[in-house]
């Protein structure tokens, strides 16, 4: 499986996601997030949370389909154009 660096971005409202599903699909894949930043902001009503994956292609696609099914989630990832050895 060939695995590449990415970049997750996460945004979370508050009062409408589910966070501890969020937190729960995070730690199903937490052998393959290498850090993990979260930030509330409070002004806005959100949480931001980032993350750094050493994963699939396939894997970064389970994850963001996964999370961005959840109401009041928002997620966008950014993969290496290739594969890291």
């Amino acid at each position: 499986m060939e695995k590449r660096l990415g970049s997750i971005s996460i945004i979370v409202e508050r009062h409408v996601a589910p966070i501890d599903q969020v937190n729960e699909l995070l730690s199903q894949f937490g052998d393959e997030i290498i850090a993990r930043l979260g930030l509330p902001y409070p002004q806005r009503g959100v949480n931001i949370i980032t993350l750094i994956t050493d994963t699939s292609v396939e894997r970064t696609s389970a994850l963001t389909g996964k999370l961005g099914k959840l109401p009041g989630v928002q997620v966008r990832s950014l993969l290496s154009k290739a594969a890291i050895q």
